[in-house]
């Protein structure tokens, strides 16, 4: 196996004895084999337009090979098979062969041998030059980013023609051995343009069913009761929970990045979503020892489970681990029955930390932020966030935060709010210093309260006193900085390392077309920015 697609590639190369995620040879090769079916598939649906079944599965299929979402071989293994299905669908609907090696793909019958073809298909098979294989896997990895946000907006009903046309159109060139570096740079910015597309599609549907956030305290503590934690993104799948344990003497907590849920009111509503427990997605094993109820995942973000927990685990959506109960559908009756024969957690009530700062709520109060900026009270603002991860190197932005002025605000989403989103940072005449957008998929509120602030003070995003300093981990943070790039926005700071996959030329493009550049220390990189 060769994998690099995360941050925590070992050591700093690739993965090529277990993923450092915990993913296996088979699962890699698999997921390999899963990308290349769907490339071969994305040949025909190309050619003959829109198929809702052949857009569905493939939003799910790269989808499935986004770190920490499925490590359960015969699940990709059914995957696969499904796959080519559709492609001999599509093919026959086109009415003629494609002349292409990946168009004549067939899958072995049995999973073993699916593995070996895999072995073949791995990412450095995708391109002989490797700057070029260097920006197929950064538009790769933004398709797989960019169908995570797609699978939650098409949960709430969302879809877009023209997005996806692009995935397949993306996924078929991927496969032209003639192209060259600026085809598929091009490629990659335009996943950036579709994916702002992709974001607000998800932030509407959010909005239109939830509700715009507000900010919103969120207890910390726990409440005595039984209790069912919910680890993941999706907001639909948290609602159906709380509407089937209403009544029953159930509470509800919130993990990682379900955080921003309290925020929405058409889910702070239900009086037993009573907290979240417990920090970022690398923590789980030890915090999720220590909550006796049941728990379960909707999207990524699951790690191998401890003895201690697993009888109470559960997967739901694309998730899986082998051995882990699976919940297919809306019916969380067999979660709910686990919640009420664990003993439950007690009283024991602790800090309150504040959410749902997204773009509404942010520009409901811009009089008084565009005042504060323009008479020095706010001197800068910071977005600091993005992934968090185990690696060594995430203090850094514990340490940012802290180090920055009391005349600065910091804007943050997704789970590297969790360095530092219990700490006191005050507020500046009302307005608090730390302000939590929400959710990784929330970069579009961050980029609405960025446009916003910029006719407000008739200039460029780029002029204005913000500064962007990142954390990434997964694919969903690739798609984001895409996003970011096709927007124009330059002088990013990213880190805690940069990407495995890019090679020192596109690195140079990157830095000559956008300055971007790595973190150092927190303050070499606030005197760089504040001067």
């Amino acid at each position: 196996m060769f994998c690099n697609q995360c941050e925590q590639a070992a050591n700093g190369t690739g993965c090529n004895i277990s993923g450092v995620c915990g993913k296996k040879p088979d699962v890699a090769a698999l997921q390999d084999h899963l990308i290349y079916g769907l490339k071969s598939l994305a040949l025909y649906a190309d050619k003959i337009g829109r198929n809702a079944e052949i857009d569905r599965f493939t939003i799910e299929g790269l989808f499935t090979t986004v770190t920490n979402v499925d490590f359960e071989p015969a699940r990709i293994g059914g995957m696969i098979k499904q796959c080519y299905e559709l492609k001999e669908k599509a093919k026959a609907a086109y009415g003629s062969a494609i002349a292409n090696p990946v168009a004549d793909w067939k899958p072995a019958e049995d999973l073993a041998g699916m593995v070996n073809q895999g072995e073949q298909h791995g990412i450095n098979t995708q391109h002989v030059n490797e700057d070029i294989r260097s920006v197929i896997e950064i538009l790769m990895y933004g398709l797989k980013g960019m169908a995570a946000y797609m699978d939650h907006a098409m949960i709430l009903g969302r879809t877009d023609d023209e997005v996806m046309a692009f995935f397949q159109k993306a996924l078929a060139a991927t496969t032209n051995a003639s192209a060259g570096l600026m085809d598929v740079v091009g490629l990659a910015m335009e996943c950036g343009k579709h994916n702002l597309t992709v974001m607000g599609l998800l932030n509407a549907a959010h909005t239109d069913t939830y509700g715009h956030p507000v900010p919103t305290p969120v207890q910390l503590g726990t409440k005595s009761g039984k209790a069912i934690l919910v680890s993941g993104h999706d907001l639909k799948m948290l609602e159906e929970i709380l509407k089937q344990t209403e009544g029953k003497g159930i509470n509800i907590y919130t993990h990682g990045e379900m955080l921003p849920a309290h925020g929405y009111p058409g889910l702070k509503k239900y009086s037993h979503l009573v907290g979240n427990f417990g920090g970022a997605w690398q923590d789980q094993a030890k915090e999720f020892a220590n909550f006796p109820g049941a728990i379960i995942f909707n999207t990524n973000c699951i790690q191998r489970p401890s003895d201690s927990y697993t009888d109470r685990l559960f997967t739901w959506g694309l998730v899986a681990w082998p051995g882990v109960k699976h919940v297919d559908g809306w019916d969380f009756s067999a979660v709910i029955n686990k919640a009420l024969e664990c003993p439950g957690l007690p009283e024991n009530p602790g800090q309150e930390i504040l959410t749902g700062f997204g773009h509404n709520a942010v520009l409901g109060v811009a009089d008084k932020v565009i005042a504060a900026v323009k008479s020095g009270d706010i001197k800068h603002f910071f977005l600091v966030g993005g992934c968090d991860g185990a690696k060594s190197g995430r203090n850094y932005y514990t340490e940012f935060a802290e180090k920055a002025p009391k005349d600065t605000v910091i804007l943050t989403l997704a789970c590297g709010k969790y360095r530092f989103n219990k700490l006191d940072f005050g507020d500046i005449g009302g307005i608090p210093r730390l302000l939590d957008i929400g959710q990784c998929n929330d970069a579009y509120s961050a980029i609405q309260i960025a446009v916003a602030l910029a006719g407000a003070f008739e200039c460029g995003v780029n002029d204005l006193p913000l500064s962007m300093v990142l954390s990434w981990y997964e694919q969903k943070a690739v798609v984001i900085l895409l996003t970011l790039l096709h927007l124009g926005i330059k002088n990013i700071k990213l880190g805690p390392t940069l990407p495995a996959f890019i090679t020192p030329n596109i690195l140079n493009f990157l830095v000559e077309n956008f300055n971007i550049g790595p973190i150092t220390t927190a303050e070499a990189d606030l005197k760089a920015i504040l001067g």
